[in-house]
This record gives structure tokens, sequence and C-alpha cells, in this order.
């Protein structure tokens, strides 16, 4: 706050208007401490820089001429000075045609998207609210600056942006705004689908995801596809049509006490801010109810087998939307195993080590502590989904534990010859076929029948080498 301030006095002194503009004004108004501060002004960018190169202050450039905006370098922060603007819209879904400066605050802030993102502060603190902001602060909505109509078909991505200030700021969206989204929705496939999700990610992580998710599957938007160029030519992708079928999907009453939509959004509730436990919470349940998996069986509805259908349908949707490998994998893995890891956690009788000697030995997992973190993850999500089923007394205690269990165990079963815990005596040993000697030790602990340390491992080579020599006498 002080360099930001600092910055505006500056500005001030050698005669132009400048103000703290956006989500810093929202976030102190909000009693929440900023990020970072951005400043508008009605000095031009050459203006911009004379001004505090006077002072001393670095100015490392500019956001693109086009954009007039002026980063400044001071107590060692950076701050974004941007000169007032006004912007007309035309067939591009996100970009402006035109952009050119403006001459008050008044027209800066009205080509905002949203009210509480649209308040400015003067060097003393005092808040300039020109959109009635402080009023949706206080009440707690999210509202579009203007006619929304307007505001969505000048800009498709604020419609996702409006999912996300919901879930970050655990805000009501307006009627109003509501009812205007699905007038913007043919924009949206001009956007890029690098843009569409990494609006996902930010919603996904904020604090009521589950608002976000809900504005976001209910209002159909979700249903919209986006735009990637794939070898050469533009496709239309789409972006998450598979979660729709969910809403008001009924569920068995002796299990679930929300349909399987609000259930879902429960469960991703219940996980903490990580990209992975969320989106393994999304798509946990996505393919109940789906033609093939949903029955009646004695008088009571099932999904049996919806992990496995699940885990297929999160690959496609996911790989589709171009999340990294290792990403997808991980997700798929905690979607595809979950009732699994519920049925260990109820049936005492269930075989732990094997379940975990078999996921060693899968391939799916590099080292140990891959498998370590990917039990820990499946836990924290079937956890949640234990307290999104919505029935009063629910413990996750046993669930919590038994992800315990599968790390402890995991902790002592290499995946990886570099897991194993030899010393020198067995590299000077087995020289020069460390590699295949390896291969064999670590199959041998994986099964069980030797332990992981150096004595033991020397001792199975040893026995190795000496069946070889008897064999080639």
């Amino acid at each position: 706050m002080d360099g930001a301030k600092q910055i505006l006095s500056y500005l001030l002194d050698a005669g132009y208007e400048a103000y703290i503009v956006g989500g810093a004004v929202r976030d102190i108004l909000m009693h929440i401490e900023p990020h970072d501060f951005d400043i508008v002004t009605s000095a031009h960018p050459e203006q911009v820089i004379a001004v505090l190169e006077s002072h001393n202050i670095s100015t490392p450039g500019m956001v693109g001429k086009s954009f007039g905006v002026v980063i400044a370098s001071l107590l060692g922060k950076s701050y974004e000075i941007a000169t007032y603007r006004k912007e007309t819209y035309g067939e591009d879904s996100h970009r402006p045609d035109t952009i050119v400066y403006a001459s008050t605050l008044a027209e800066d802030v009205l080509r905002r998207d949203f009210t509480v993102n649209g308040l400015a502060m003067d060097v003393d603190g005092n808040v300039i609210d020109l959109v009635d902001g402080c009023h949706d602060i206080k009440h707690k909505i999210l509202r579009t600056i203007g006619n929304p109509q307007h505001r969505f078909q000048e800009d498709a991505l604020r419609l996702f942006r409006a999912c996300r200030f919901v879930a970050k700021l655990d805000f009501l969206p307006h009627k109003d705004l509501l009812e205007a989204m699905p007038s913007a929705f043919h924009r949206v496939e001009g956007l890029s689908l690098e843009r569409v999700r990494q609006e996902l990610d930010q919603l996904m992580v904020e604090p009521a995801v589950a608002k976000g998710l809900d504005i976001l599957v209910q209002s159909r938007l979700a249903e919209c596809s986006c735009r990637a160029i794939r070898h050469g030519k533009v496709e239309q992708i789409p972006i998450l049509p598979e979660l729709y079928h969910l809403v008001n999907l009924p569920q068995e009453k002796a299990f679930h006490t929300f349909d399987g939509w609000y259930h879902t959004l429960a469960v991703v509730a219940h996980t903490e801010p990580d990209l992975t436990l969320r989106w393994g919470a999304l798509l946990h349940d996505v393919a109940k109810g789906m033609p093939t998996i949903r029955e009646i069986i004695n008088g009571r509805l099932t999904d049996r087998g919806h992990d496995t259908m699940g885990a297929d349908m999160s690959r496609e949707l996911l790989t589709r939307l171009e999340y990294s490998k290792s990403f997808v994998d991980r997700v798929v893995w905690i979607v595809r195993n979950h009732m699994r890891f519920h049925y260990f956690v109820t049936h005492n009788e269930a075989d732990a080590v094997k379940w975990a000697r078999q996921e060693a030995r899968s391939g799916a997992f590099r080292y140990a502590a891959n498998l370590t973190e990917a039990w820990q993850q499946l836990a924290q999500v079937c956890a949640a989904d234990v307290m999104g089923c919505g029935k009063p007394h629910a413990s996750t205690d046993g669930t919590l534990a038994f992800g315990d269990c599968m790390v402890d165990i995991s902790n002592h079963m290499p995946i990886h010859t570099s897991d194993l815990n030899y010393d020198k005596r067995l590299l000077t040993l087995v020289a020069p076929n460390v590699g295949e000697m390896l291969k064999l030790l670590l199959a041998q602990v994986q099964e069980g029948r030797i332990e992981n340390n150096p004595d033991a491992l020397l001792i199975a080579a040893e026995r190795r080498l000496q069946r070889l020599l008897k064999k080639k006498k």
C-alpha cells in the first residue's frame, strides 16, 4: 500500500490524476490484504515514465503499447500503472477491437466488468464509487457494470469470470446477470481453450468453489465449446458437457441425502483448494446415472461400475482440455479407485498389502513417493465423499486412518530400483550386472519375500549369484 500511495503522490504532484483501482480497493473494503495494486491515471505512458524516473523509480517497460500500461518497480514490488482508456469490441470474443485513451476516471471505470471491480481509491484512502460497488459488497452481490448482456457480449470470458468471482468472494450473482448469460453463449466458441482453462483452474481453487461450479453447470455455460488450434486447424472443444446430467439425478436415499449434482458440489467443497483434489472430487461420480451404469436392484438405485466408466470419461475430458498427462493420470487414478478405497475401509478382511503391491507393480507410478502422495490424495477425496453424502454423524476417521495405513505400507514398498535401500557392498558384488540384479531384487521386495534393507538385499543377491554358479556347473 505504501508503494502505491507513493506513486500516486508523485503523479499528483506532477499535475495528473491518479487512483488505486479494481481488486485492491475491493479487498481493502472486505478487510482482505490485497496481493497487488493497480493504478489508473490521466497521464499517458511516456508521462508516467518521465515522472517515475525523475524519482529514481525503475520502469522496466510497458505491457503492450496499445494498452498503455507501465510497469513500475518500487520497494520490492511491481505496480501496473494504466492510462485512462475506453474500448470498443467487435468480432473477437475476448479482445477489444480498439483501445483509446480516455479523459476521465468515469470513462475508465464504466468499461470494466463487475461493480465490485469498479471501485477507485485516492491517495488519502477515500473511495470513489461510481457504480454502486460498495452497495454490492455490503450485500454480497455480483453485478455487472451497466447492461449485463452488453458486458458479456463484449467479452465472453466474463461469463467464466462471473463464475470465478462468485466462488472467490462467496457472493450471490444478481438475477439480471444470470438471465443475461445465455445471450452470449454463442460468443464462447471464439475463446481460446487456454483462456478458458485458466479461468477454470482459478475457479477450482477458490473458497466458495461449489457456488461457482453450480452457476457454470446450471446456467449450461459448461456445455459450450471454445476453440483450439490442433494440427494447424481450428477445432471446437466442448468444455464440460459431461456434468449437466448429474443435476437432479436421484440417488439412493439410504446412502445419499442429495441428488448427484449437489452431492458432487458437497464433495468438492469438502476438499482442500488443490487442483488434483478438486478435479478428483468433481469427477468422482461423473458416470453415475449413465444408461449402462444406472440400475434398480432389489428396489434400490445403483450405479455399479461408475468408478471404471468415470475414470474413462475423466481421461477423455481432461485430455480434451489439454491438461498434462501426469495430472490426467493422477485424477483418473483417484476416480477409478475411490469405490475400491471405500470397500477396503469397511472390510477389514481385505488385503491392503496386496493392493499396495499391485499398485507398486502397475507401472502407474515412477517412485514410491508418487504412490504415497496418491494414497494421501485418494484418502482426502474419499473423506470428502463421506461428508458429501449429507448424513448426520458422518465420520471420516476410518477413511483417513486407512489412508495413513496405505501410506505406511507404500513407504516400505519400493517402486523403482532407486527406492531400494542398498549400499556399496551390493554394487561391488554384482558388478557389472547391477541393473539386472536390482530389478530382480525389486520384484522380491515388492512380493514381500525380502526386506528392503542393505543386509537383506546383499544376502538375496549372494543367493542369486550362488544359484547361477550352480547352474553353470
